[in-house]
């Protein structure tokens, strides 16, 4: 038997964290990064994350994905080796790929929700 969660309710929640993106990463800025888990799983976590100006570069792997929800700010994902990038602004979802390579870029500080799901 399965049950519904409220994410955030009546669950064990870790506590914030704070980092920043790693040096060899960090294309522009020094942006504090916090992250709220709301629910974990083996194969998937989500919550709400924060986040200041800047841009670093990402590499998801093979068998990880995020779907976010923009809840305030403007993010630009910049797929790698082109000039093509998608703008999520507040209100707007968006999804990291599988394997996908290229550059997060806030724009303006974000708080977003995510869902990252590995299999």
């Amino acid at each position: 038997m399965s049950s519904i969660w409220l994410a955030g309710h009546s669950l064990t929640q870790s506590e914030s964290t704070i980092d920043y993106p790693r040096p060899d990463r960090l294309v522009a800025g020094k942006p504090k990064r916090i992250t709220q888990s709301l629910y974990e799983h083996p194969n998937m976590n989500c919550g709400i994350w924060t986040c200041e100006v800047g841009t670093w570069n990402i590499q998801f792997a093979v068998n990880k994905q995020e779907f976010f929800q923009v809840i305030e700010g403007l993010v630009r994902l910049h797929e790698a080796n082109t000039q093509s990038f998608v703008e999520i602004k507040a209100g707007d979802a968006g999804i990291i790929p599988p394997g996908f390579t290229g550059k997060f870029e806030v724009v303006e500080a974000v708080r977003k929700y995510f869902v990252v799901v590995e299999v």
